[in-house]
């Protein structure tokens, strides 16, 4: 870093709009700790800071602030992905079969677990669903279990987030067994 960059610091009134900055610049998600070292303030600040944009986005912008795993990203917001989509002539995100939205759900809400995990939930073979989730970004490996054969281990992506307008999973909603569904009702695609 060069001195004259050491020397840089941003005025406490204009830090949201540098932190927007960045982020508008940033080409993914970026630690905290990074915009605090660029601004040379406190990674306390840049969260107060980033705060009070997610407050801005959260009545009526287009934007949104999203965190995963003490990362942040400016994204678009969800409502507008379809015109987002067509203005930048990007395909469409394909439909998802159920059986792929039912082991997103298992992976979300019981993360990290194995495909052998999923495949007990599910009483089917998953192993399909779970290379197309893979494939598609949505789904990822985060290591592997002990035990006989160490399995891998899955978890969702920033990617599974940014598609269904999460900013983390703590936004998903609360996990409820209808006791009076039977267990034949469960999809076994």
């Amino acid at each position: 870093m060069s001195d004259q960059t050491c020397n840089l610091s941003i005025e406490n009134d204009k830090l949201v709009e540098a932190v927007e900055a960045l982020l508008f610049v940033a080409s993914g998600a970026v630690q905290l700790t990074q915009i605090a070292e660029a601004l040379n303030v406190n990674p306390k600040q840049v969260e107060d800071a980033v705060k009070e944009l997610e407050n801005i986005y959260s009545q009526g912008r287009g934007l949104r602030i999203q965190t995963y795993k003490n990362k942040i990203q400016l994204t678009t917001a969800p409502e507008f992905a379809v015109f987002v989509e067509s203005f930048l002539g990007l395909e469409a995100m394909a439909k998802l079969s159920r059986a792929a939205l039912e082991t997103m759900a298992i992976v979300a809400y019981q993360q990290p677990i194995t495909r052998p995990g999923i495949d007990a939930i599910r009483g089917v073979n998953s192993d399909g669903v779970l290379r197309s989730l893979l494939n598609k970004g949505l789904v990822q490996e985060t290591g592997r279990a002990e035990g006989p054969g160490r399995p891998i281990l899955y978890g969702v992506t920033e990617e599974f987030l940014q598609q269904f307008g999460l900013n983390s999973l703590d936004e998903l909603p609360p996990f409820e067994v209808d006791e009076e569904q039977p267990d034949e009702q469960l999809l076994k695609d």
